[in-house]
């Protein structure tokens, strides 16, 4: 009998994203099996194409005289129960590609692990082939005939018959040549063998079991009865800082693995911090792993193959762990369940929440979202009942919220104050200084400036290929000017390029002109800067943070970085610099993202025994994000943010659309954008449709592509998704200059 496999191409385009058939040929029979990823001869010129198999038949849908065949395999299932896995992962790329509106082959490229399984690192080592009488005599011979390092060898082997490769090489010191005898006698083997990576290096750590509070206890035990109950039910933790979200996590987590099931926990790339880890590796010893961007690609297709194979029950990890190949999900647990950082930047622009609850209904999970500021979306629907609400309002280990103080830096500049700092952030840093407490200062901008401008005609550099300011930074003890999106970079201007004029400058507000500032205003003060110029080389943002952690510097001054989920009990007080400035974020999650971030940041002091004390520097202090975020009132900015979100229709008020055109002709950009608004304006059925744009994207040019958007709204998302099938159906072939479309369904970032 005849079998053929239907697959999808690994090219992400339209005109070609359906289903392929090809000849599974009788050498690869028993090998080809649904989610491999295989090669195939593809087009006129039968160049080989890695494609994933979806469907294996034995009729085929065309004549089989058009039928090619496989030409090889990328990826093996080595048992029923990867298929299983991948049969999985292929109904949830298909859903994702439903729900986004991205190709087949970019939806399977994302969720199948099928190219990404592990092999393992390849390891030696050396196996003693005499028995123990045998050796000594050998090792005696060796001795009398003076052969140090053959005696050496046999001495250790007899003790131990089988020895690592590089411990007898590097630590015994024994020769390469030396092994070659002693192999050729037949006293010794070199036996290869793969072993998969394990990136868990804490070693001697213990977890003492914590006992709950009352109310992280009912969480516990309220989700669990869930799971027994085989509901696949959707829990929100709203918690303060320091409430001990951590503790239900591991304790939910601990009870999912006792129940034989796993557990997937996602936190932040940003909050992925060695305190986290080292709670999870101590309850869990090595049955939990980590994926994330500091493990090499192998290490990483390593984690993926252990939790398939069943060595590990739980992963953390970011936003791309969620798609790990556990055979028997029980539990996907989302912390800082607000950062935006779950929302995937390329195509499908998916939401980590949205394919969470999907994966937990296929696998019948719970999933459990926590954090002190959820995102409205997540709140809004756990006040409708959508989600089940819990609270952690205390901190178990004691102390209260700090006190926050809000600094009108209108007055400031008033007053005859023209420095970076507030005089009362001044008078409080120099008196944490002298208590010898620690300080952290959260700047939500890198560099040295933000962008250089002529006083005398208001020439602002820019890059020539995208359309925004170039930044000012310090680059080996030279001013250079450089483009934050391409990369691009230039000499510092000294002469205004307009006008001529010497009064060029930059606006200094960037981190290293604070940390420049603190240097000289608290000269004996040890001051650590956290960015991303100084933790561009790996191993430097764990560098900064444990010597933070270790009280080896005094004040800690950075980004959005320093402010996700550290805990360091000596930082009795916070300074928010500019804390308005994503406030002008260009979207409408911007009051959002404020709030988000100040409370985020005041919950970084007084985590210890000592009272916590934050000052908010603002020129904007009526803002209902800021006055809340100061209170620390998360219901209060709900409310009122809800109201804008229903006035303006928003999500989750309403549901949006932002369908996306790049092109290298802005002229292009906006005949296809035309296009396809026209195609929406001529569909009646959608009657409650609103169309805005086409419009410029916050930052109209990028890379030299021209960037434009035509936005939708409607109160039912499936109205969206058929909007995107319209458009898919009807938009005519381009013309002339060549137009990418995406489509983003709820953006949470500004385009």
């Amino acid at each position: 009998m005849q079998l053929f496999a239907q697959v999808i191409i690994d090219i992400s385009h339209q005109r070609i994203d359906h289903p392929f058939t090809y000849r599974i040929p009788e050498t690869l029979r028993e090998k080809v099996r649904i989610g491999d990823v295989v090669q195939v001869p593809f087009g006129k010129g039968n160049s080989l194409r890695r494609a994933y198999v979806l469907h294996i038949t034995d009729n085929a849908d065309v004549s089989s005289d058009k039928i090619k065949e496989i030409h090889s395999v990328l990826s093996v299932r080595e048992s029923d129960t990867a298929s299983v896995v991948t049969g999985r992962q292929i109904a949830l790329a298909a859903w994702m590609q439903e729900q986004y509106g991205s190709t087949m082959a970019s939806a399977l490229k994302c969720v199948v692990t099928g190219e990404r399984r592990g092999k393992g690192k390849e390891e030696k080592e050396i196996v003693l082939l005499l028995s123990e009488e045998e050796a000594k005599e050998a090792l005696s011979l060796y001795e009398k005939k003076h052969q140090v390092a053959r005696a050496r060898l046999i001495r250790e082997l007899i003790e131990a018959p089988r020895q690592p490769y590089s411990i007898i090489t590097s630590k015994l010191h024994i020769p390469p040549a030396t092994l070659r005898a002693l192999k050729e006698q037949g006293v010794i083997e070199v036996r290869s063998f793969s072993r998969l990576r394990d990136p868990v290096s804490f070693t001697g750590a213990s977890y003492a079991l914590k006992t709950l509070s009352a109310a992280q206890q009912s969480i516990v035990d309220h989700v669990i009865a869930d799971f027994d109950a085989g509901i696949s039910s959707t829990s929100l933790i709203h918690g303060i800082t320091g409430s001990g979200k951590t503790e239900v996590y591991i304790s939910i987590i601990g009870k999912i693995v006792e129940r034989k099931k796993s557990a997937i926990m996602l936190i932040p790339e940003i909050a992925l911090t060695y305190q986290t880890l080292l709670r999870f590796y101590a309850r869990f010893g090595n049955r939990v792993s980590v994926v994330n961007s500091s493990l090499s690609e192998a290490e990483k297709r390593d984690q993926f193959e252990r939790a398939l194979k069943r060595e590990i029950d739980v992963i953390i990890g970011p936003r791309s762990a969620l798609f790990t190949p556990f055979p028997n999900i029980g539990a996907i647990l989302i912390d800082e369940e607000h950062e935006t950082s779950y929302k995937n930047e390329q195509m499908p622009k998916y939401h980590a929440r949205e394919v969470t609850m999907q994966l937990a209904k296929m696998h019948g999970a719970v999933v459990v979202l926590g954090s002190a500021t959820p995102s409205v979306t997540s709140f809004d629907r756990a006040r409708s009942g959508e989600y089940k609400l819990y609270t952690l309002q205390e901190r178990p280990t004691g102390g209260s919220l700090a006190k926050v103080r809000i600094a009108d830096m209108r007055r400031e500049l008033q007053d005859g104050n023209r420095a970076i700092l507030s005089r009362a952030l001044s008078e409080r840093i120099a008196d944490r200084l002298a208590k010898k407490e620690q300080v952290m200062l959260f700047l939500n901008r890198r560099g040295y400036a933000a962008f250089v401008s002529c006083r005398e005609c208001g020439y602002v550099a820019k890059c020539p290929h995208c359309e925004v300011a170039l930044s000012h930074h310090r680059k080996k003890g030279k001013d250079v000017l450089r483009c934050h999106y391409c990369g691009y970079e230039t000499a510092m201007m000294k002469i205004c390029p307009d006008c001529g004029s010497k009064y060029i400058a930059g606006f200094r507000a960037g981190t290293e002109q604070i940390e420049t500032f603190l240097r000289e205003a608290y000269p004996s003060a040890k001051i650590l800067r956290m960015d991303a110029d100084t933790t561009a080389k790996k191993g430097e943002y764990e560098r900064i943070l444990s010597s933070f952690a270790a009280e080896e510097a005094d004040i800690l001054v950075g980004t959005q970085m320093i402010v996700k989920g550290h805990d360091f009990p000596k930082v009795t007080l916070v300074g928010v610099l500019l804390a308005d400035l994503s406030l002008y974020a260009g979207d409408y999650t911007g009051a959002e993202k404020t709030f988000d971030l100040l409370t985020q940041a005041a919950g970084r002091a007084g985590r210890g025994g000592q009272e916590g004390e934050v000052i908010i520097q603002t020129y904007q202090p009526e803002n209902y994000a800021i006055v809340h975020a100061a209170e620390q009132d998360y219901e209060g900015f709900y409310e009122e943010e809800i109201e804008y979100r229903r006035l303006l229709l928003y999500p989750p008020a309403s549901h949006m659309l932002s369908v996306q055109f790049f092109s290298r002709s802005e002229d292009a950009c906006l005949t296809r954008a035309g296009e396809v608004r026209q195609i929406l304006e001529e569909e009646k059925t959608f009657s409650d449709l609103i169309l805005i744009g086409p419009a410029a994207a916050g930052i109209v040019k990028i890379k030299d592509t021209y960037r434009y958007a035509l936005y939708l709204k409607d109160a039912k998302y499936d109205t969206l998704v058929q909007c995107r099938k319209l458009i898919e159906e009807k938009l005519p072939p381009a013309s002339g200059k060549e137009v990418l479309m995406q489509y983003d369904f709820d953006p949470v970032y500004a385009f």
